[in-house]
């Protein structure tokens, strides 16, 4: 429960544009940019301020590593956080289809405990057919 705690934390809206721009070490303007191109989605206030979150700041801080340091275009960009998204939906199920073997593991054991466990297992071709 902490952990989903943290990550809604992480996702409140926090900063205005020019705030987000200090901490991710950008010009407001490419804020606006990249949100032309969805690499970062803020929300808005009522007043239709964008406001940026904890999460949204290290979604910066990752593009411009990207495109400055490891040279990516923007469309490289993109995509590699395309895929990031994927992997990260794909490690959630991953966990919820473990979780779900784990209980079917538990309720197979305990059915096998249990005095009216009807299976036997019994190895192919070892049963002698009745006349």
């Amino acid at each position: 429960m902490a952990g989903r705690q943290q990550r809604h934390d992480r996702q409140r809206p926090l900063y205005m544009i020019s705030v987000a721009a200090e901490l991710a070490g950008m010009h407001p303007q490419t804020l606006r940019i990249y949100e032309r191109r969805r690499l970062v989605s803020p929300q808005r206030s009522a007043g239709n301020t964008r406001l940026y979150s904890e999460a949204d700041i290290e979604q910066l801080r990752l593009i411009q590593q990207l495109t400055q340091v490891e040279g990516i275009n923007l469309s490289g960009v993109e995509r590699i956080l395309e895929l990031e998204r994927e992997v990260e939906r794909l490690r959630r199920e991953t966990e919820r289809l473990r979780r779900h073997a784990e209980d079917m593991h538990v309720r197979m054991a305990q059915a096998a405990r249990s005095e009216c466990a009807g299976i036997v297992m019994v190895q192919r071709g070892t049963l002698a057919r009745r006349p």
